[in-house]
């Protein structure tokens, strides 16, 4: 047995939550360690934000040789090689891996890395492979997986991925791209996956146990995104309760029941896009007494502390809102208060904007209609339909809507919903709307660049005093 290591703070974890509390704890002079027992960089980096946004992008481009809507422009197809684009995007994540991560823990100001799997033996201790960290206070950000546990007949044995799995550049990742697909899900990652598959030529089935895609989203927005997958040609069933999988020759056979009665659907491949749980097995989290809550994530306090008082924990472990940006910020907020205990800073999930990256985006903000009514607010809400915004029509794509929803008494804004081109970065102005508590008024008085999309935001905003249709450009 090696001799225990001391330090100040110990991380389970090497995701966005975790360096962003080490990078604050460092700076704020504390001797940091940290854990890992799979790829440097977590999440975000390795398996999910930046490999699916840059294949997402691919398909896209590759989709608008044939899809333009611009008459006097002809573009062909040149055909995909999966294995170029694999390697293309390998190579990204690698880059940023190192320069994101990487170089940061291991410069002046840095930290060592542990790894292996990381499990308490006690209180103040954790073992690491053959080495024991030892603590006053630890972070636990180890995050979470997509949930494969879904009581699925026969789902065990025959071929399957995952989001994590298809992106990773793990042995699973695919090489060549299959002809058609089966996803069982109707979450952002079906969404997101599912268009990318169809773009790059594949047949789509998504099997949605629900009667709606993206719950938790503005049902508006949902439905407006249901008919834009469906145009391109994916095929969703709702009401789908996946039974059982087998493997027929070279197909993959789900069957689900649907309204009662026993479907069969086909397709090359199987992807699960099932939620997520949180990586907490084999942390012995019971030593120092850390509870979960019924969905196996960490019980935090908005201070992320846990309830054991020298133990916080952050990010996508400690459950929803799942995002990279909210995880980072729970880093932060746990680091600061790991290290001086007097500050008490919390974390606040009242303004946070989240995006789905389909396209158009999907993107929210605030409370929907049926949240801002159960908070016991008076409510109006109003639809601008992207056929009104001069640069939606400039750049023909008029497809998406943006839905405000205000206080009726005071015209405070509590939410934005919506699905546009280049949504998830016009969301933000929203987001501060919702975080500083404007009102239409201030949104409306608010110059903006002309023509662009965040305009949008503005010309729902006036849905409230006029008939946009009846106004010129730029007009009050």
């Amino acid at each position: 047995m090696s001799t225990v290591k001391h330090f100040d703070l110990v991380i389970l974890g090497s995701g966005s939550a975790a360096f962003a509390a080490a990078i604050k704890a460092a700076e704020l002079g504390a001797r940091v360690a940290m854990t890992e027992n799979r790829q440097i960089g977590g999440t975000c980096v390795n398996r999910g934000c930046i490999p699916s946004k840059n294949l997402i992008r691919a398909a896209e481009i590759y989709h608008s040789g044939n899809h333009q809507p611009f008459s006097g422009l002809s573009l062909t197809q040149q055909g995909v090689n999966a294995e170029e684009l694999i390697a293309q995007k390998d190579e990204l994540v690698e880059r940023l891996r190192r320069m994101k991560y990487l170089d940061i823990a291991q410069s002046k100001t840095g930290w060592p890395i542990f790894s292996g799997q990381a499990r308490f033996v006690a209180k103040d201790k954790i073992q690491v492979g053959d080495e024991t960290l030892a603590a006053p206070k630890f972070l636990v950000a180890t995050g979470a997986r997509t949930r494969t546990e879904v009581g699925i007949e026969g789902l065990a044995q025959v071929d399957y991925l995952t989001s994590d799995l298809l992106t990773s550049g793990e042995p699973m990742e695919l090489k060549t791209l299959p002809k058609s697909w089966i996803i069982i899900g109707g979450g952002f990652v079906a969404c997101e996956l599912g268009q990318m598959f169809r773009r790059l030529g594949a047949e789509v089935i998504m099997l949605e146990r629900g009667p709606r895609l993206i719950s938790g989203f503005d049902e508006e927005v949902a439905t407006s995104l249901r008919k834009i997958l469906e145009e391109e040609g994916i095929q969703i069933i709702f009401n789908a309760q996946a039974a059982r999988v087998m493997k027929e020759n070279d197909q993959t056979v789900v069957t689900a029941k649907v309204e009662g009665r026993l479907e069969d659907f086909c397709g090359e491949r199987l992807l699960l896009a099932t939620g997520v749980v949180p990586n907490t097995e084999g942390l012995a989290l019971e030593i120092p007494e850390v509870e979960l809550n019924e969905q196996g994530f960490i019980k935090v306090d908005d201070e992320m502390r846990t309830t054991a008082s020298h133990v916080w924990a952050a990010g996508d472990v400690t459950g929803p809102p799942l995002a990279t940006p909210v995880g980072a910020r729970e880093g932060v907020i746990a680091a600061e208060n790991i290290i001086d205990e007097r500050h008490h800073k919390k974390m606040d999930h009242w303004a946070i904007p989240r995006a789905i990256f389909t396209d158009p985006e999907v993107a929210s903000v605030g409370l929907t209609i049926e949240q801002a009514k159960q908070q016991g607010y008076e409510v109006r809400a109003n639809c601008l339909f992207l056929e009104h915004v001069p640069k939606a029509a400039a750049i023909r794509d008029t497809r998406g809507l943006v839905k405000m929803v205000i206080d009726a008494k005071i015209r405070r804004i509590l939410g934005v919903h919506l699905i546009a081109h280049r949504g998830a970065d016009i969301i933000h102005e929203a987001a501060l709307a919702v975080k500083f508590k404007l009102t239409v008024e201030d949104l409306i008085d608010t110059i903006h660049v002309y023509p662009t999309m965040s305009e949008a935001i503005r010309m729902a905003a006036q849905t409230f005093t006029k008939d946009v249709s009846k106004l010129s450009c730029c007009a009050e």
